[in-house]
């Protein structure tokens, strides 16, 4: 979408407030948690606010934040960096339901709290997909959220309506019911959060973009240069060139972006910031990775460094990425004397006054780029003074968990679960993990599951130290994928089933699991890049339609299958973040 030139849920606590919003709007607004790891002034806070819902509507507006929820979570970084968001959605009842110039110009002005509008604020020559709202407003009832600022949080706001928009800015907005409106949100967050720019070659829908006259982009996903030029000056996404796109195809360089059909080119030949149903491409992941690591501290607590220390047990405490370790390095003199969130001072035998120093670090192989790995946002230290005449007390601080992965749904099979203990002065607490009643070994404060390539199935997993005990649910089982097809000339079975057809045909997925929650389906055509099953663009129970020259929605094409044989790919992605095993079929379009 565009960005703007004007720039069932789990509830763990309900507050309700009264709130006066413009000169005559007056509701009581609801503060739903729907997913809190940790403080909100230690998390980055995505506050969900609803539009246009009246009072009997929140179980729509509920279901449409699921909804957004279940494919965020599917979309990386999202999906391995979702423990570093605490997310709150805000109920604010509306006197009318829908919002204002749906779908036209000439449609009613509707009365809702955040004054949500398409058509660019109900603009005759405005943009009928760019939907803005009061961003005054927006912020008054984020600020309802306790302990979040505008500083520590993102704002999405949903409109109750099934027509296709969007906005990013420094607000990112979507309609809540579309078909493809779980897709939008990504997007406009990679507006808003990300900083990136729209890739598509037009500006209004079936108008083609004219040539970029330009300089050189400041996108990072754009530029003027040729893959050459970007080798020799080591600029834009060359660390990235020639390798399999996140998004399908290579990447490389693709003309059309910025609104601009020529003389600017791109990464990927789509992407999420082109087209919605593919993922980020690896240049944009980059990006998403540093904005989100940005929002928040790596290292959440540590032992004080504002006096010098004796003969202790040094800790840090840090973030927990849900599908990779941190990595947590001691040094003293450049000599790396230990490693993990916790060093005791009494085994290093040293004498004197010296330096203790630690680093973490996120390894995440989404980032190449040693600047921003080197940043704050990736790597942080902080440095203690030993003086060995500083005598350490004991104290009689009790073994016990302070801090955890969410117990209260199920982790899945390749998952990093992790805890936080107290921090005794002259012994760091020992954590003993238990899988399906035997001991493991773990790591100090968390365990990596993939290790253990777990049967399908559930499992327990165990966490004690002291008397306190912590466990979690292992959702093992991965979910599944199946197709729906319509009637075809010949169709025959086996392994990888082909068939035939002569004109226009049907695929139709479906998702099932072993436990509650909605499954995201996926399909790829001929090894492209995986592509959300959405449904159909007019409604999300329709399904997809394949033909030879596609089908002209709103200015774009979907559903393009050239004449011969393709093969398609399917599967299906569970709420704890399994990924089914793909199936695949073969089509011969004649």
């Amino acid at each position: 979408m565009l960005v703007s030139r004007r720039g069932a849920l789990g509830a763990a606590a309900v507050t309700a407030v009264s709130l006066l919003s413009g000169p005559a709007y007056a509701v009581a607004a609801t503060v739903v948690p729907v997913q809190v790891t940790g403080d909100p002034s230690d998390r980055f806070n995505l506050v969900i606010l609803g539009d246009g819902y009246t009072e009997g509507e929140m179980p729509e507006f509920q279901a449409h934040v699921a909804e957004h929820l279940n494919d965020l979570w599917t979309i990386e970084p999202f999906k391995s960096y979702r423990s570093y968001f605490n997310v709150y959605a805000v109920e604010i009842p509306s006197r009318d339901s829908g919002v204002s110039c749906d779908p036209g110009p000439s449609s009613p002005r509707k009365d809702t709290p955040l004054s949500m509008a398409f058509w660019s604020g109900c603009e005759e020559d405005g943009i009928q997909r760019l939907l803005v709202m009061d961003e005054g407003a927006a912020e008054t009832y984020a600020d309802l959220v306790p302990g979040t600022s505008e500083g520590d949080r993102q704002i999405l706001a949903l409109a109750n309506s099934d027509t296709y928009g969007g906005a990013g800015g420094t607000y990112a907005t979507a309609s809540g019911g579309n078909a493809m409106s779980a897709l939008i949100a990504p997007h406009e967050l990679g507006h808003s959060l990300g900083g990136l720019q729209d890739e598509y070659d037009y500006y209004y829908r079936g108008v083609p973009g004219g040539t970029y006259e330009g300089r050189e982009p400041e996108s990072v996903h754009h530029t003027l240069l040729t893959e050459q030029e970007m080798l020799t000056r080591k600029a834009k996404w060359w660390r990235w060139l020639g390798e399999p796109s996140e998004s399908g195809g290579v990447i490389g360089r693709y003309e059309g972006g910025l609104y601009s059909g020529k003389g600017v080119w791109r990464p990927s030949e789509h992407s999420l910031m082109k087209t919605l149903g593919y993922y980020f491409d690896q240049v944009a992941r980059e990006r998403m990775t540093q904005r989100i690591a940005a929002k928040v501290e790596l290292v959440q607590g540590h032992t004080p460094t504002d006096e010098p220390v004796g003969e202790r047990v040094l800790w840090v405490e840090t973030l927990h990425p849900v599908d990779h370790r941190l990595s947590i390095t001691w040094t003293v003199g450049g000599r790396v004397v230990g490693r993990g969130p916790s060093l005791d001072l009494s085994k290093l035998k040293r004498k004197g006054t010296y330096s203790v120093k630690v680093t973490v670090t996120d390894p995440t192989g989404f980032v190449r780029d040693p600047a921003i790995r080197a940043s704050d946002a990736l790597t942080q230290t902080r440095t203690w003074t030993v003086d060995g005449r500083v005598k350490t007390p004991r104290d009689k601080v009790r073994h016990r968990f302070t801090g955890s992965t969410p117990t209260d749904r199920p982790v899945g099979a390749e998952s990093v679960v992790y805890v936080e203990t107290t921090h005794p002065a002259r012994r760091a607490p020992k954590v003993r993990w238990e899988l399906d009643g035997r001991p493991v070994r773990g790591g100090e404060r968390d365990i990596d599951l993939a290790r253990f390539r777990l049967r399908e199935g559930s499992h327990r997993l165990v966490a004690r130290v002291g008397s306190d005990r912590l466990a979690w649910t292992i959702d093992a089982a991965r979910p599944t994928a199946s197709f729906e097809l319509s009637e075809a000339v010949r169709a025959r079975p086996g392994r990888t089933p082909e068939y035939v057809f002569d004109g226009p045909f049907t695929m139709r997925l479906t998702g099932a699991d072993d436990r509650p929650g909605a499954v995201v389906t996926e399909f790829r055509v001929d090894g492209d890049g995986w592509f959300n099953y959405f449904g159909w663009p007019t409604g999300s129970a329709a399904p997809w339609l394949f033909t030879e020259n596609g089908t002209v929605i709103d200015g774009l094409t979907y559903g393009k299958l050239g004449k011969g044989r393709h093969t398609i790919e399917y599967r299906a992605i569970d709420p704890a973040g399994n990924v089914g095993e793909a199936g695949e079929f073969a089509v011969t379009l004649r």
